[in-house]
């Protein structure tokens, strides 16, 4: 069987005082309680978007940016 993967737009907000998933038109808005540094905002970023589609989530471009595209697979 072959997997799927869909691509989204994501704009992050770290340091938040919350923790959520927003989606907008052509992508989410995900605020995070981590900081960006030592790779802990996007280690968060894919612990949360998991948890939100229940799938498996790779960021796969922006790593060092607020705005990244991640693949969720079936």
């Amino acid at each position: 069987m072959e997997q799927v993967a869909i691509i989204i737009k994501i704009k992050v907000k770290p340091n938040s005082s919350k923790q959520e998933v927003i989606k907008e038109d052509g992508g989410y808005i995900v605020h995070l309680k981590s900081r960006p540094e030592n790779n802990k905002a996007n280690l968060e970023l894919v612990k949360l978007l998991k948890k939100h589609f229940g799938k498996t989530v790779t960021i796969k471009s922006g790593l060092t940016s607020r705005n990244k595209t991640a693949e969720v697979k079936n």
